[in-house]
């Protein structure tokens, strides 16, 4: 029998929008019911908006936060979006004080709302390594997870990778 998913929304690039008059990035609500209306989800999920943040905003009071609602979650299988600058941080707190439940931290290096996002397969992967991979913390990212303790985003190549 297939578990519902919780979906916790932290923000980054995933939900941003671009204000064409500033020319920069901005917040208004979150696209992930879009998103999983458009890759056709068939996956129970439970979203849930925990804060809208850029990642380089992130402290650690909003990480204990993040931790807080994981713990307290009734259920085992969690999925969370997260700006991709601080994403590893974020993985680390909860891959040191969380054993008991499947989390994959997900983003997008491109902004669903341009067009040419990698969020939806992103999005798609998470919920999918949500569902098949044992109790801990990863990182899910252009196909492909990492445990909380062995990933860094690697900045030259915009992509996640295994430590050296």
């Amino acid at each position: 029998m297939n578990q519902p998913i919780r979906l916790f929304i932290t923000g980054g690039t995933f939900d941003k929008e671009y204000n064409e008059r500033k020319g920069t990035l901005f917040f208004k609500d979150t696209h992930l019911r879009d998103m999983l209306d458009l890759g056709r989800n068939r996956v129970e999920v439970e979203v849930r908006t925990l804060m809208m943040l850029d990642s380089l905003e992130m402290d650690d009071e909003d990480r204990l936060a993040i931790l807080g609602q994981c713990r307290k979650c009734p259920r085992e299988l969690i999925v969370i979006t997260h700006g991709t600058d601080s994403m590893e941080v974020t993985a680390r707190l909860l891959g040191e004080n969380i054993t008991d439940k499947t989390i994959i931290l997900t983003g997008a290096m491109i902004p669903y709302a341009f067009g040419s996002s990698d969020g939806l397969f992103n999005m798609g992967s998470a919920l999918a390594f949500a569902q098949c991979l044992p109790h801990g913390v990863y990182i899910a990212m252009n196909g492909r997870y990492f445990t909380w303790d062995n990933v860094r985003k690697n900045r030259d190549a915009c992509i996640f990778e295994e430590l050296p």
